[in-house]
């Protein structure tokens, strides 16, 4: 049980993928953190985990982050995994999509896990060990039609864990993204729509879409085998997720840099 008495948590745990999510970890064990918006539905995945702390709040809210963070943080006096699962999708075109839609999944899809991820990251680095997990999109590295916000978001994602996993190989972190494909979830239910109101159906390639339990058990394994992007999907969107897969000899390339002293040299004033 690679899990066993990790300190795991967990946004968007309501329900989806997140919730799997939780039911897997607490089958290995796992000491489990649930958040998200839904109390009351938060309180029945931890019934179903066996016993679990949760801490809701708005993913936006970034003060409340910070709180739940240190809250997090002081129930075991760690946090071995963070698991950046909350998320909204979107089903517009961009011709008739209004602005503000736009700043609201950035900051859900991409604002919020950072500034989570960034109320940990210290704690992390002085502890010199530690887990944390993007829940992207093949979205995310295929832009997608009627996504355009929840691609640019979500690109973001793998940027900013791109860059962050090279800044941290040498402090005992690691750093992980999962660009999923179809899960049968209600994120296209969920999706916001030009207007930013609630979509309310689903896709049928979604309700194809593997079977969130099975996808979660997937996902665990690979982070237990310290894959640093995995890709989850079948069919087509599996084959265009592995064609935008950065090599692993990328990644370690760019830690290298890090390695030589790449920050340091910065600091000093050094020519890129």
């Amino acid at each position: 049980m690679a899990f066993a008495g990790q300190v795991t948590w967990i946004t968007g745990a309501s329900s989806g993928i997140g919730a799997a999510l939780s039911r897997a970890l607490a089958a290995q064990g796992a000491h489990l953190i649930l958040s998200g918006r839904n109390e009351a539905a938060l309180d029945e995945v931890a019934e179903q985990c066996g016993s679990a702390l949760v801490l809701p709040f708005e993913a936006t809210d970034y003060a409340a982050a910070a709180r739940a963070a240190d809250q997090a943080w002081g129930w075991k006096g760690r946090v071995d995994m963070l698991v950046n699962n909350a998320g909204i999708s979107q089903r517009s075109l961009a011709v008739d999509t209004a602005f503000p839609v736009y700043e609201r999944i950035v900051a859900v899809d991409l604002l919020a896990p950072i500034a989570l991820t960034q109320a940990l990251l210290p704690r992390m680095a002085e502890r010199k060990s530690g887990r944390i997990v993007m829940v992207s999109s093949i979205a995310g590295k295929v832009g997608s039609p009627l996504r355009t916000g929840y691609s640019a978001a979500k690109f973001g994602l793998f940027g900013y864990s791109d860059a962050l996993r090279a800044e941290v190989a040498g402090l005992g972190i690691k750093v992980h993204v999962i660009a999923p494909g179809s899960i049968r979830t209600d994120v296209s239910r969920n999706a916001i729509t030009a207007d930013g109101s609630r979509r309310g159906v689903s896709d049928a390639v979604i309700e194809r879409g593997l079977d969130p339990d099975v996808a979660a058990g997937m996902m665990l394994d690979a982070i237990a085998a310290d894959e640093r992007e995995i890709i989850m999907g079948e069919g087509m969107e599996k084959e265009i997720g592995e064609l935008r897969r950065t090599p692993d000899a990328l990644h370690d390339r760019m830690a290298a840099v890090v390695a030589a002293g790449y920050a340091q040299k910065m600091d000093e004033g050094a020519p890129e």
